[in-house]
């Protein structure tokens, strides 16, 4: 028999993927969050949609510098992910503070952290729908991979402070490519 579940808890259900870190650049001073509201809109060229709260520090930066990095961590950096969504870089340096690396990216001016196993550089696509639903559509420029990272097991955000991460992977066939 199935039980009613409250509307609040409904992304609990339907969390798209691994949460992220989105990496942005303010002046000299480089921020990094937490993310796990996100969809992949378009393969070619990739468009990323994503919603940032407004109260969200990332959230000025991104909207004023038109680029960020979306960074995939995995289980072994989980603490570091839990605590870059539990604090604001309005009042740490969270790089420094949580002890992330920054490296220089090719195409934006937001750094990469070292510590993921993939990240993402992404400029402004489509801001139409910030003001709004402080809903972001971004394009994917560039993408970096850790070639050493095998079956890197993703964090997946269920609410109220727990996770699952990836698990087996199986193969069906498909007509997709």
């Amino acid at each position: 028999m199935l039980k009613s579940l409250p509307l609040s808890e409904v992304y609990r259900l339907l969390e798209p993927g691994p949460v992220v870190l989105v990496a942005t650049a303010d002046k000299n001073k480089d921020n990094v969050m937490a993310m796990s509201w996100y969809t992949m809109m378009e393969f070619e060229p990739p468009l990323i949609g994503c919603v940032i709260s407004g109260n969200d520090h990332t959230f000025d930066i991104l909207k004023k510098t038109k680029e960020c990095v979306i960074a995939v961590p995995t289980l072994g950096i989980a603490k570091k992910v839990v605590k870059a969504g539990n604090t604001s870089g309005r009042d740490i340096d969270k790089f420094k503070e949580i002890g992330f690396t920054a490296a220089k990216a090719s195409r934006v001016k937001a750094p990469l952290v070292e510590e993921c196993y993939a990240n993402i550089e992404c400029k402004m696509s489509d801001a139409s729908l910030v003001g709004k639903y402080n809903f972001f559509i971004l394009k994917a420029v560039k993408a970096w991979i850790d070639p050493k990272a095998k079956n890197p097991q993703t964090l997946h955000h269920l609410g109220k402070g727990i996770f699952m991460t990836s698990g087996k992977t199986v193969k069906i066939a498909s007509k997709m490519k």
